[in-house]
């Protein structure tokens, strides 16, 4: 079984092709916004990325989607704390180095088939969090020709950054879909095992 790879486009972002923007990070909200309103300007702006260069789209993924997300927590939680508890140092690291390549190309290959300046954003306004909090949700829409789909964004505070970890789209929470695929890999040839697939996986998607 391979890993679900049914992310959309408002997962992404990146920098405007010729400026450095800055990203206000201190309220989830508006980080989400600031993310994806930045990778389409980037993906429309750009001419191997707007021609549909998956090389291209891939380098916007890693460079300026990556650092607004918390992949390790991630990869922890779609392991699932039995295991990743069990699991080495080496083991740990490894996993989240190849589930996040696994994300980048996953984004890229989204980016790649929907790049069209038909794909509208909308931001549902969110009610201030208290100020203790470190874990929130943003609700947005995207909307592709007649069609709209809530997608909803689940983040987390890291030294007063807010930053991504989980993505909801059509019910399914990402991290969710990851567990159930990667428990079964580690049954079959636990740790060593699952960072073997997911090696393949990036492997062949090269």
């Amino acid at each position: 079984m391979k890993p679900c790879l049914w992310m959309p486009v408002a997962m992404l972002a990146a920098a405007p092709y010729l400026h450095a923007q800055q990203i206000d990070t201190s309220r989830p909200d508006r980080m989400v916004k600031g993310t994806i309103e930045d990778v389409m300007s980037t993906i429309r702006n750009d001419p191997a990325a707007k021609a549909g260069n998956s090389n291209r789209i891939y380098e916007i993924v890693q460079q300026k989607f990556l650092p607004h997300t918390d992949f390790r927590l991630t990869t922890q939680y779609a392991v699932g704390n039995e295991y990743w508890n069990k699991a080495t140092p080496v083991q740990r690291e490894a996993l989240f180095q190849q589930f996040q390549v696994l994300l980048a190309n996953t984004y890229a290959t989204q980016l790649t088939q929907s790049r069209g300046e038909n794909t509208k954003f909308k931001f549902p306004p969110m009610a201030p969090l208290p100020s203790t909090a470190t874990d929130g949700v943003v609700h947005t829409q995207v909307t592709t020709g007649n069609d709209t789909m809530p997608i909803d964004y689940r983040v987390r505070k890291v030294d007063n950054v807010w930053k991504i970890y989980d993505i909801n789209m059509m019910g399914a929470w990402m991290i969710q879909v990851y567990r159930q695929q990667f428990a079964a890999e580690i049954k079959k040839g636990g740790i060593d095992g699952l960072i073997k697939y997911l090696a393949a996986h990036n492997e062949a998607s090269a």
